[in-house]
């Protein structure tokens, strides 16, 4: 069963440097996304409450992205990916966030998650 991929497009005003830290380090990650993020290489152990989950670094680029992917969507072409897009003629930063759902109904959920992640996120770093 393949996934449907979603992108939200999120204006945020901070720097792509402060931005990028909240999503490629674990103690950026463990502000906002989850109760606890440990690092070994490129493996990323999400914790929350009772539940763990691990991903894999994909693609990391300094200031720009950071792209995971969950181990337990081996067998698909799943990630999720946040990308921060600077606009070269105003300078405003938009987070962008890439992520796949089992089919609409999830992905709406997942969209209003996200929502409710990055409003925390921007809560935290005052944008």
């Amino acid at each position: 069963m393949s996934k449907v991929k979603f992108e939200l497009e999120i204006p945020v005003h901070a720097s792509p440097a402060l931005l990028y830290q909240y999503f490629a380090t674990p103690s950026g990650l463990e502000e906002w996304f989850a109760d606890r993020v440990n690092s070994r290489g490129k493996i990323i152990t999400f914790l929350w409450d009772d539940s763990e989950e691990e991903a894999t670094v994909i693609t990391k680029k300094t200031d720009e992205r950071v792209k995971y992917k969950w181990t337990e969507s081996e067998g698909d072409d799943s990630y999720f990916e946040f990308k921060i897009q600077v606009d070269p003629l105003t300078n405003d930063v938009a987070l962008i966030i890439t992520d796949f759902a089992d089919d609409e109904d999830d992905a709406e959920e997942a969209k209003m998650l996200w929502k409710n992640q990055i409003d925390e996120l921007r809560h935290l770093i005052g944008a």
